[in-house]
Order: C-alpha cells, then structure tokens, then sequence
C-alpha cells in the first residue's frame, strides 16, 4: 500500500447500512497485512460483500491485554494492521483505546480514519442542542452507575448514552429518578436500518412509549437535554406536557441565546434576560 508511514489504522465499519462505509476504508483494508476485528465473523461478511480477501485477526475486550504486546512487536517489524469493530469506530465503546495508547508510547504512527459512529445521527436527530454535548457511552451495570447519574443532573451540557434494548425501560426509568419526568429527551434505535426509529419527548413520554411494547430491538442511543426548565411548550415537541428544559448558556448570556436554542420566535416568548428563567430552576416536584 502506498508509503504514508502509518502502521494502524482506526478504520470505521458500518453500524447498520453495509453502503456506508468510505472508499479510502475499502483501499485500507484490501491493502493493510492484517485486520484486527471484535468478531470476525461480522468482519467476514463485511470483506465478502465488498470482495475483499484478507487475513484476519480477533481482537476483543476479553484478549486485547493479552495479545497487545505481540501486535506492538509485529508493527515495530513493519507489519501494516486495520482496526476494525463490530460496529462503528474502533475506541469508542469498543476495544481500541489499549492498542492506541501502546502505538504511542512506541512511536508507532496511528491514523484514524472518518467514518461510521452512532451518536453523531442520534444527536442531530434528537433536535437537542449540539453545539456543547457530553458522551456517556454505557454506564456501569452495577457499581458507580446511580452516582455517575446523580453528577449528571446537573450537566449543562445535552447527555449521550448507549444503552442494550433489554435494558432500555429500567434506565428510563432511573433517569426519570435523577432527572425528573419532564426532562426532554430522545430514544433512536437500528439506526440506518430498515426499522431505523428516533422518538423524541419527555423522559415520562419516551418511558410510557417502550414500555407499551412487547419488544424492543436494537442498539439505543439516547440523548437528554440540559436541566434549565422553561415554563411554555417548545414548538415541535407537541406531545410533551408540563415542564420543559432548554440549554444553558450561563447566568449572563443573552436571551437571544436561549430563544434561539428552544426555536422559538421573539414574538412567542419575549424573554427580556435569562436572569429571569434561572432562579426558578429546579427539578420537577
């Protein structure tokens, strides 16, 4: 492959849609001595629907501390690997950061290329502010998970989270208990699927939602708005009641500002400073 001196490459896989991948990743892996793939078997079906024929290699979170050495020699020895994961972008809720970290500390050039990723869609569908957001991925199971959701609270800026449909309906339901029911948030799923969904709404909304539902398929994303309630309905969110929440821009900032994030005109909510929404603040009794 052509010389650029880079010996990992970060590659992105489709996280649904197999078209959506670029072409400079298809070179990538046609060229590289080796893929390191989560399952191989998925990254199998990958390289035959692109007519790819390559070596392959698993790298998962249950061998990564093991065999990471052995790939750090093989790369000083000129070897050329492509990471890949199930889904998505290798490091990013998936195994990768070890092996980045290691290249680094060896002077082993990484290059990551652009590519797939779920929140990126899920944000922007969401119709959440994006312009400052906070990536959670998945919380803990069990430890540290009611204390990471309690320093959220308050976060000012939109929340990220990853979360398995089985359990969808239980952290709904704790975010509802940290956050309040009229936090505005939205649920996408098999995104860039056929069955691709967002719904957007309360966090009581969204509960009442997929709790009514049998079943629940697909990876989730979910993303939930900042804790500054603002006492009218935003334009668009007809289904939501009762309170609702919009970013924070700070005690000083302009009320333009804050208009602007909510979609709303002038003429249908003339705030005259933010001063005036904050001290009422506060979580839904």
């Amino acid at each position: 492959m052509t010389d650029t001196g880079t010996s990992l490459y970060i590659l992105p896989t489709p996280i649904g849609n197999l078209e959506d991948i670029t072409l400079r990743a298809i070179r990538v892996l046609k060229e590289v001595d080796i893929i390191l793939a989560e399952d191989t078997r998925k990254t199998s079906n990958l390289l035959k629907h692109y007519q790819i024929e390559n070596k392959l290699r698993s790298f998962h979170q249950h061998n990564e501390h093991k065999i990471t050495e052995d790939l750090i020699s093989r790369l000083k020895e000129g070897e050329v690997m492509a990471l890949v994961s199930d889904a998505g972008t290798p490091g990013i809720s998936d195994p990768g950061f070890l092996l980045v970290r290691a290249c680094l500390a060896n002077d082993i050039k990484v290059e990551t290329l652009p590519g797939a990723t779920a929140f990126v869609p899920a944000l922007v569908n969401s119709g959440l502010p994006s312009d400052r957001f906070i990536f959670e991925g998945f919380l803990p199971h069990k430890k540290g998970r009611n204390k990471r959701l309690e320093a959220l609270k308050d976060e000012t800026r939109t929340i990220i989270f990853y979360e398995s449909p089985h359990r969808l309906i239980k952290m709904l339901q704790q975010l509802i208990e940290f956050m309040g029911p009229d936090r505005l948030a939205s649920v996408s799923r098999e995104l860039t699927k056929i069955h691709e969904e967002t719904q957007n709404g309360t966090l009581l909304n969204l509960l009442e939602l997929f709790t009514s539902r049998t079943e629940i398929k697909g990876e989730i994303v979910i993303v939930v708005a900042v804790s500054i309630c603002f006492d009218r309905p935003i334009p668009n969110w007809g289904s939501c009641n009762g309170v609702f929440w919009v970013f924070q821009f700070g005690r000083t900032d302009c009320s333009a500002r804050v208009r602007k994030c909510a979609g709303i005109r002038k003429y249908e909510c003339p705030i005259t400073s933010t001063s005036s929404l904050l001290p009422s603040v506060a979580g839904p009794a």
